[in-house]
């Protein structure tokens, strides 16, 4: 591990060794412009058979930030993090002002056809904010679509 991990990591984390099994793992990198839940849940579920292994979580958490986000583990205070969970919560308070936003079926109801879009843009452009909606109700997201159109 780099010298990052000295910095803040208790020295129960950082003298432990990974299992004799582990291989290291290829990560998406966090930028900080990117939503730190997300990014979490990513390495989590990378990391699912080793969910158990806290020391392991959070020095192989530290491969996967990059340039600036990386020297944000600088600034920890030394030996502040002890777990996986006090990492995760640091992490994402750093990070929280890009956490992304939820949207709500409601939401579709700013779509509106504009009068010189075809009608495939406008089906295209629909279906992309429908799909950013968890559990969106697809009778709402109907009924919204054809409101959207223009009346001839």
């Amino acid at each position: 591990m780099t010298n990052i991990s000295r910095l803040s990591f208790a020295d129960e984390i950082e003298q432990a060794e990974p299992p004799r099994e582990f291989s290291m793992l290829h990560f998406i990198s966090f930028k900080g412009d990117k939503d730190p839940k997300r990014h979490l849940k990513h390495y989590q579920s990378a990391m699912l058979l080793y969910q158990n292994n806290d020391y392991l979580m959070c020095k192989i958490f530290a491969t996967t930030v990059q340039s600036e986000e990386q020297d944000w583990f600088y600034t920890l205070p030394p030996q502040s993090i002890w777990s996986f969970d006090k990492l995760s919560l640091v992490f994402i308070k750093e990070y929280s002002s890009y956490h992304s936003i939820k949207k709500k079926s409601d939401h579709l109801f700013n779509i509106k056809k504009n009068p010189k879009e075809s009608l495939r843009d406008y089906v295209k452009r629909f279906k992309t904010e429908k799909v950013r909606i968890v559990g969106c109700n697809d009778l709402i997201a109907k009924s919204v679509f054809q409101k959207g159109l223009p009346v001839d």
